[in-house]
């Protein structure tokens, strides 16, 4: 990332999630009681999240490399039921993950979970746009499954908006209408194995492919602004249609 767009990307972070916060204080009791009355509880989780990539070092083994990020406490709206990974552990959500309660369904298909976070990026520990952060352990083995999956988190913050999640869904499965849905058959599955279909991994592939077009994208200026003004507009847009389904 070049130092001109550091400063202009920390500008637009701290005035937006300024503005974030002010404008959602209002509706953020309503959204607390949603919660509560449908599944007793705390009502906000502050998760442990990896953020910039620092380095890439080798295992003790030295057979291989391992990723180090900035690790940091993302905080969210709890979607799901009171201790919901108390039995498994950390694992990535997927679509009509049963842990999911009807109210935090809602919250995570219009990414209103999310706005907790903008304390996260008024902070510092996170931005406005750039790539979703995953949990570090995940992290670590989806860089060992999945190549270059760790240049997505190079010298970027993680985002609560970003370019794979303005264009794809929760999980990174392409929207039914998008582009990317037409030549989906043609990134997944290369080798046609039965059963292994709509496989998560190749949800991340696919979200990988944005991330990484959006990190090109700081290297200047005059490509990082149309990008960024871009997804900061199209986002209320991708909130607003989810609110209707």
């Amino acid at each position: 990332m070049s130092h001109s767009v550091r400063i202009i990307k920390r500008m637009i972070d701290v005035v937006t999630s300024t503005i974030g916060l002010a404008v959602a204080l209002p509706f953020l009791p309503l959204i607390a009681a949603a919660i509560y009355l449908e599944s007793p509880g705390m009502i906000f989780v502050r998760q442990l999240r990896a953020g910039e990539l620092y380095a890439v070092e080798k295992t003790p083994t030295g057979r291989g490399t391992r990723p180090r990020f900035r690790e940091f406490r993302m905080l969210k709206f709890r979607s799901m039921k009171p201790d919901a990974e108390k039995l498994t552990g950390p694992v990535l959500a997927t679509e009509d993950d049963p842990r999911v309660t009807r109210v935090g369904a809602f919250l995570r298909r219009t990414h209103l979970d999310e706005v907790p976070q903008f304390w996260n990026v008024l902070v510092g520990d996170m931005s406005l746009v750039g790539p979703r952060p995953e949990r570090p352990d995940l992290a670590e083995q989806l860089a060992q499954a999945i190549p270059y999956f760790e240049e997505r988190m190079r010298d970027v913050k993680p985002g609560i908006t970003g370019l794979a999640q303005v264009h794809l869904g929760y999980t990174g499965k392409p929207r039914p209408d998008s582009v990317m849905a037409k030549i989906e058959h043609e990134l997944t599955n290369p080798f046609k194995l039965e059963g292994a279909e709509d496989a998560l991994a190749d949800h991340m592939r696919i979200k990988l492919l944005y991330d990484l077009a959006y990190t090109a994208a700081t290297d200047d200026l005059r490509t990082f602004l149309p990008v960024e003004i871009g997804i900061i507009l199209k986002t209320p847009i991708v909130m607003l249609r989810a609110m209707g389904t």
